[in-house]
């Protein structure tokens, strides 16, 4: 544990020794902080690593460098849970299928990014990609923050601000509810009623060294829709839109 404590240490201190460089201001990025999650942190150093995106990552050591994507991967899991939860509580009528496709719908890239931005996330991570190229850079950094919040703060309170701060500020339940998102099941049934053969040809591309996925939908061996996505799900979905825009003209 004393190991584990002071390779901690050693690794955020390496990372955050210049301060000037990724915050000439640190009271400001404090102030839009506090603004984004309603306090200022003890912590202020995994605050900032969450936001810290893996094209301005710091090499440490070979093979190793520091960047958010662990706190994403963690933020993301903490915040399914929390949904879940709120989402089981708030529709105690509704059954397994409605819950999980209201789930996707609220942490969809999409929709995370639009939430990000309000948020005010944009005017704080450090990066050096372009959110028109990368769609899930902003609503990845949120993942990475809840993420922050849950190792800070613990799941009681982390729960208790993306509920008050992030769904009753910025999701509206009822127009989700009349929202299309599962565009991939919808096209596999028009292909069944419609005696089609429709397949995904997925795979992945390097873009600014980072990795995303791109989908191509085949209808009778024909491209009917093109995908791109942070992972090969979303990829998927967006070839799926795509091509059903294409069925209804």
């Amino acid at each position: 544990m004393y190991l584990k404590n002071l390779l901690n240490k050693l690794v955020l201190g390496s990372l955050f020794r210049p301060k000037k460089y990724l915050y000439p201001s640190e009271k400001t990025f404090l102030r839009s902080l506090k603004r984004i999650v309603g306090f200022t942190p003890r912590n202020r150093e995994l605050f900032q690593l969450a936001l810290v995106h893996k094209s301005v990552s710091f090499s440490i050591f070979k093979d190793f460098s520091i960047n958010n994507e662990r706190l994403e991967y963690l933020g993301d899991a903490i915040l399914d849970a929390i949904i879940a939860e709120f989402l089981f509580k708030k529709f105690p009528e509704k059954d397994e299928g409605f819950l999980t496709q209201m789930r996707s719908k609220i942490v969809n890239r999409e929709n995370l990014n639009h939430i990000a931005i309000k948020l005010g996330i944009p005017n704080i991570i450090k990066t050096k990609l372009s959110s028109e190229n990368h769609k899930s850079l902003y609503g990845d950094a949120l993942e990475a923050l809840i993420g922050a919040l849950y190792l800070d703060k613990g799941f009681k309170r982390t729960k208790e601000i993306v509920i008050e701060r992030i769904i009753y500020n910025h999701i509206n339940l009822s127009k989700l509810q009349d929202t299309e998102s599962d565009f991939k099941s919808r096209i596999i049934e028009w292909g069944q009623k419609n005696k089609k053969d429709v397949s995904f040809n997925s795979f992945e591309e390097q873009s600014d060294n980072n990795t995303i996925f791109v989908s191509h939908l085949i209808i009778v061996d024909e491209i009917a829709g093109r995908g791109v996505g942070s992972s090969k799900k979303e990829a998927e979905q967006n070839a799926a839109k795509q091509a059903l825009e294409y069925i209804d003209e």
